[in-house]
């Protein structure tokens, strides 16, 4: 039991020393959009000593007491916060500021458990033979069971329910999570992405990437001559469309952008959906988006190698295309979602604060 308990402890110590800070890094500045020289910056962040706020004061707490009492075994989520204020921009600091509780797991680096003798723990009301592993939530014992995921960031060549072939891989990295479906159809090979309204012809991707020749892409691909063959309508349907440099491909995607609002906002979203969510696991520096060229690249070689062999598909079942996702990792996608809110609310308010003080 404990060498089965001791995967899931170290994985929740992994997320609580460096994960956290990961997560957090990822996203530390808050801006107003009017004056970018009013913000609110995350400088360090770490979780604190399990306990819980009685009449207005901090009381340290034990597994055996949240047991007891029914409540959830946490502790506070603490932020080195620097922030400016006024006109001046003049800046502050504030050491030590508790946004939030998380569940502590029992015998964890977190856990007032860790490192103690038996004799500490029959103080503590525990059991030396208690392995930990679990949460304490409104006094009863949970535990987070592992769950079974396709792998991130690796390329699954797959059918999917009308039987057409595609190439996706699900990106995630600290930043964005997506997924990036290229299928083909009726001969024609396309992109998906949750942000057009339609799906997007391959080579009119490339070309908005920068890789504007055909011969260039179809040599981006591989020499095989089949794979000219298979791409030839593709070529041919965006010669149809007349797009031919980078900039009509990129004008070409900015009227298929998913977005409520005005026309005019649209203008350059597509070269930012290319750079941040399209296989967002490939970074682009500097503008450079030749690595993402030859991912999609790659991409495209093992979607038409398939075609031409069906023996190259890839199973879904088979154990090198699946990751076990522990309690580290789920309580990472939880904070995830926490941080992404509680950025929107505290981005809200910084805006009403800037237009509040721009009105006196």
């Amino acid at each position: 039991v404990r060498g089965l308990v001791k995967e899931h402890i170290d994985s929740f110590n992994y997320f609580i020393t460096k994960g956290i800070k990961n997560i957090v890094r990822a996203n530390n500045r808050i801006e107003a959009r009017s004056d970018p020289g009013i913000y609110l910056e995350y400088k360090n962040i770490y979780i604190g000593e399990p306990s819980v706020q009685v009449d207005f004061r901090v009381e340290t707490i034990t597994p055996h007491f949240c047991r007891l009492t029914d409540r959830t075994y946490s502790a506070p989520v603490i932020v080195d916060v620097e922030y400016t204020v006024g006109k001046t921009h003049a800046k502050h600091r504030k050491p030590s500021f508790t946004i939030g509780y998380m569940p502590i797991m029992l015998r964890s680096y977190a856990c007032v458990l860790n490192g103690k003798d038996e004799a500490e723990l029959a103080r503590y009301g525990e059991c030396p033979l208690d392995p930990g592993g679990y949460f304490i939530v409104k006094g009863t014992e949970k535990v987070i069971l592992i769950q079974e995921q396709l792998s991130k960031n690796r390329i699954i060549i797959d059918t999917d329910n009308k039987g057409r072939v595609t190439a996706s891989v699900t990106s995630s990295t600290h930043e964005v999570k997506s997924k990036t479906v290229i299928c083909m159809d009726k001969e024609k090979i396309y992109l998906h992405l949750n942000q057009f309204t339609k799906p997007i012809p391959i080579i009119v991707v490339m070309k908005a990437m920068g890789i504007e020749t055909d011969q260039e892409v179809v040599q981006m691909v591989g020499r095989d001559p089949r794979y000219g063959d298979l791409l030839y309508l593709s070529i041919q349907e965006c010669a149809t469309e007349r797009i031919y440099t980078q900039q009509q491909a990129l004008q070409y995607m900015d009227d298929k952008v998913t977005y409520a609002g005005a026309g005019n906002i649209k203008d350059g979203r597509s070269k930012l959906i290319l750079r941040d969510v399209f296989v967002a696991h490939v970074p682009v520096n500097n503008g450079n988006f030749q690595p993402k060229c030859i991912y999609t690249a790659v991409m495209l070689r093992r979607m038409l190698d398939a075609i031409l062999n069906s023996d190259t598909f890839d199973d879904k079942d088979y154990v090198g295309n699946k990751r076990l996702e522990l309690s580290g990792q789920l309580v990472s996608l939880l904070f995830e979602v926490f941080i992404f809110l509680y950025h929107f609310i505290r981005c809200c308010a910084l805006c009403d604060c800037v237009s509040y003080c721009a009105s006196l």
